[in-house]
């Protein structure tokens, strides 16, 4: 009896399978399909456009398939997901580094698309426009030789407590910047360096220099590696009041990349917590990376649901994450309910801690660099 059922099409057949490996020369036998040292298909067949069609569907086909079967494992069996991982089931999950990396990039990418800080530049700008006008300039008559005689006595030239922000105070420091300096440099290190920075703002606000070999060159300042230093955040500061949403924009952009910086860090103290179990540090720090991202898959879902709705859902998704991250903990660490609550509360407490932390070091390192 014929068999009438269509065989089914290999996409490696025999006939174009060679014994080596065509990328890396690895030995191949004519069985094998793909090569064992660099995974490329083992097939000399001239490339058409549906074999190129072909393997880029298998291809994307292939990445929803573990994209799936993580947010399913994730959403429905917490903890589950980094036990069969760790035992070295990782085609079937996405990898939790990269998979973490995108989710963080795309939601702060939404934030940056609706709120748009640049806003506030304009703000900054017409409030600052507004101040300047009120403002009495610097008199530097004295100062330059000139025959008018300056208002500006030595004791003036004491700040008061409204430091940065008090335009008099700008006025009297860019007035007799030289007299200034000399009179802050008998203080201590870090007093020095603040009240140095303040001058530098002043004269930035009044005469803006092009960089601190200018400045030098006209107020006779040394050229110190600290002079240099409390220029640049004079000038950093200057910045940021002067462009405070692009400021906000530019911190924006770097939160995905400092999550790489922080998780490490709170893994760290996981790894304390549970000590006494099996796990290593890295085990750890899987774990909390599966934990994170359901976090930012929560809050897109809250962000699209808000956009959409006109509602605000964050305070849900919070609440979720805690009843997903209590059960991933009881699955991943296999602890009773009060020792598992106890050490939640404990590793939430360090956890906003150090996001505390984390954001002060963020916005002061990128002020210093802005």
């Amino acid at each position: 009896m014929t068999n009438l059922t269509k065989p089914k099409r290999e996409r490696h057949p025999m006939q174009y399978r060679g014994t080596e490996c065509l990328n890396c020369g690895h030995p191949l036998d004519i069985s094998d399909r793909y090569c064992p040292q660099c995974s490329q298909a083992n097939n000399d067949k001239r490339r058409t456009l549906a074999d190129f069609i072909e393997e880029f569907l298998g291809t994307l086909v292939a990445y929803d398939s573990r994209l799936l079967t993580t947010l399913s494992a994730m959403l429905f069996h917490p903890g589950r997901m980094t036990i069969e991982y760790l035992k070295g089931k990782r085609m079937t999950y996405t990898n939790p580094f990269r998979f973490l990396l995108s989710l963080s990039i795309i939601y702060f990418l939404l934030l940056s698309f609706t709120n748009d800080f640049r806003s506030f530049d304009n703000d900054a700008a017409k409030s600052a426009k507004e101040t300047l006008e009120e403002a009495p300039g610097p008199d530097r008559s004295n100062s330059r030789g000139g025959s008018g005689t300056s208002e500006t006595k030595p004791e003036t030239l004491r700040l008061d407590s409204t430091g940065f922000f008090s335009e008099k105070n700008d006025a009297l420091i860019a007035a007799e910047p030289g007299r200034y300096y000399n009179e802050i440099k008998a203080k201590g290190f870090w007093d020095r360096f603040f009240k140095k920075t303040e001058l530098y703002l002043a004269l930035i606000r009044y005469e803006n220099p092009v960089n601190y070999e200018s400045l030098s060159a006209t107020h006779q300042l040394p050229e110190t590696w600290d002079n240099r230093a409390s220029f640049s955040l004079a000038r950093s500061f200057y910045s940021i009041v002067k462009y405070p949403g692009s400021f906000l924009n530019a911190v924006l952009g770097r939160l995905p990349f400092a999550t790489f910086f922080f998780l490490p860090v709170f893994a760290f103290f996981i790894w304390l917590v549970y000590i006494r179990k099996r796990y290593t540090y890295t085990d750890n720090l899987i774990f909390s990376f599966h934990n994170q991202t359901l976090m930012f898959i929560l809050l897109i879902i809250s962000f699209l649901v808000d956009e959409i709705f006109g509602i605000s859902t964050a305070a849900i998704a919070f609440l979720v994450f805690s009843l997903y991250l209590y059960k991933a903990m009881r699955t991943f660490y296999g602890d009773g309910r009060l020792k598992t609550i106890l050490k939640f509360l404990l590793l939430n407490t360090i956890f906003i801690i150090l996001s505390g932390i984390g954001a002060l070091a963020l916005l002061l390192g990128s002020a210093f660099t802005y």
